[in-house]
């Protein structure tokens, strides 16, 4: 079956998060024309964006996309905002968009594999670029990033929207004042749940040359994350694990058992892995039938199936220069989301624990895909909803430390994030969030590198690489 060359990923599965806003008044100096490269579903955050409160910022002048139903979705919903048409062109014709539209910059929301070919050329042909996270799926692919940033001298950034988010920001905060001392050791441990996790297992992350498996595709957010925490550079990495659970010789096949009650349930015809691409307008819109009939990918396939290859159980070790240690775990199974960051220094500890959904309720055809993205409000009383920053130096009790929490997707970063990205301040910023491509590049080395472990069985320096950074 086709795959289709740009993203179709869901954080989160809604439509338009903004009303448009018309830019009153003079437009400032800086406003730039866009292009948006990929019109599946992770588009939507930048397009809401640029409709609604970052509109006096930029303006979207082009679509680059294979499927003209995908694009015709998101050119609905710009052209009911302002009007106008903005032509569509293929991936082959990249360059003669940036030229023709005389685009400033350009927003990559295609699939991974695709991240190294389309930000190295909207880079050779004059644009700079915002591209989403992972910078690139495969080593080699990153490397031609780092070459074409380096040969035109362009802007590159990378979106990590989890720098900005309060709770994680307070962390880098108390790393950076030095209270708990040099870095020694970082221990974080994800869980992603049986709606959010299973959802890489049903659309085109399910094959791992599509986005070099969740080492890179999601674990770069992770590793992001540490590398900013602690300033650090990693060194090597050691990676065990694999497809335990998903794929047709999995958990399913191999030991899970329904309950009774989930029998029951499957009996009125609800199936707790399956998305209901038809029951949102969205999605409906995005990947239904007339936009199947044009590339032949399907949203919605089973968790169970043959010939999925990437991992859903992965552990790693990582070593820094200047000698701190990660250890890290991501499940893609779990009966909860969240995650849990031990931070060890010289003077103490920081503990980070962040609950973002307490339990999935069997066969809840509502689910929200993604609790990182957008908020779940049910109440569990042994897990409740929330996040927590413990702080203990040596010697001394423990203090909670207060966070400031903010509204929308991932814990308030999204739309701190955009601010960023669509209008920087002239002030530096303290925390340092905004990442570019060494950043990116950096982020998703341990996953490259973790990848050649699982297959090599030993450690990996991640200078053997040759990233060029």
């Amino acid at each position: 079956m086709p795959e289709p060359t740009t993203e179709p990923t869901t954080e989160p599965i809604t439509g338009p998060t903004q009303e448009p806003v018309p830019p009153s008044g003079p437009l400032p100096e800086g406003r730039r024309r866009y292009a948006v490269v990929g019109t599946g579903h992770r588009a939507s955050m930048y397009v809401d964006a640029l409709i609604g409160t970052h509109a006096p910022d930029g303006e979207i002048v082009a679509w680059v996309e294979p499927n003209p139903v995908r694009a015709a979705a998101y050119e609905a919903r710009v052209a009911a905002a302002f009007g106008g048409v903005r032509p569509v062109y293929g991936p082959d014709d990249l360059e003669k968009a940036i030229a023709e539209q005389s685009v400033d910059r350009v927003i990559v929301t295609s699939i991974d594999r695709t991240h190294g070919d389309l930000v190295t050329r909207a880079l050779r042909a004059g644009a700079d670029v915002v591209v989403e996270k992972p910078i690139a799926a495969h080593p080699d692919q990153a490397r031609q990033i780092v070459d074409a940033v380096a040969e035109t001298g362009r802007d590159l950034v990378t979106t990590f929207n989890y720098r900005y988010s309060p709770r994680n920001s307070a962390l880098r905060e108390v790393i950076a004042s030095g209270e708990i001392g040099r870095v020694l050791s970082v221990h974080f441990d994800w869980a992603l749940d049986t709606v959010h996790g299973a959802d890489y297992f049903r659309r085109w992350h399910r094959e791992k040359v599509n986005n070099g498996g969740l080492l890179v595709h999601k674990s770069s957010h992770h590793f992001d994350l540490v590398n900013w925490w602690i300033d650090g550079v990693p060194q090597r990495v050691f990676a065990t694990g694999g497809r335990r659970f998903y794929g047709d010789d999995g958990a399913h096949e191999s030991g899970y058992e329904p309950t009774a009650g989930e029998r029951a349930l499957n009996e009125r015809g609800i199936d707790p892995w399956q998305l209901s691409v038809e029951d949102n307008e969205w999605l409906s819109t995005l990947y239904g039938p007339e936009a199947q009939a044009v590339d032949g990918y399907v949203r919605n396939r089973s968790v169970f199936d043959a010939g999925i290859t990437t991992e859903d159980t992965l552990g790693l070790v990582v070593e820094y220069e200047g000698g701190a240690l990660l250890t890290y775990s991501l499940t893609a199974h779990a009966p909860w989301e969240g995650y849990r960051v031990v931070v060890n220094g010289t003077r103490g500890r920081a503990e980070l624990e962040v609950t973002e959904r307490g339990s999935v309720e069997f066969g809840d055809k509502a689910a929200i895909l993604d609790p990182s993205a957008t908020e779940v409000f049910e109440e569990d009383l042994v897990r409740p909803i929330g996040e927590r920053l413990v702080v203990q130096r040596h010697w001394e009790r423990a203090e909670e430390r207060p966070i400031v929490r903010g509204g929308g997707g991932h814990g308030g970063g999204d739309a701190l994030l955009l601010a960023d990205v669509f209008r920087p301040s002239s002030e530096p910023d303290p925390l340092a969030r905004a990442a570019g491509y060494v950043d990116g590049v950096r982020a998703s080395s341990v996953g490259y590198a973790g990848n050649r472990s699982l297959e090599t069985g030993a450690p990996v320096p991640v200078k053997d690489l040759n990233l060029g950074i």
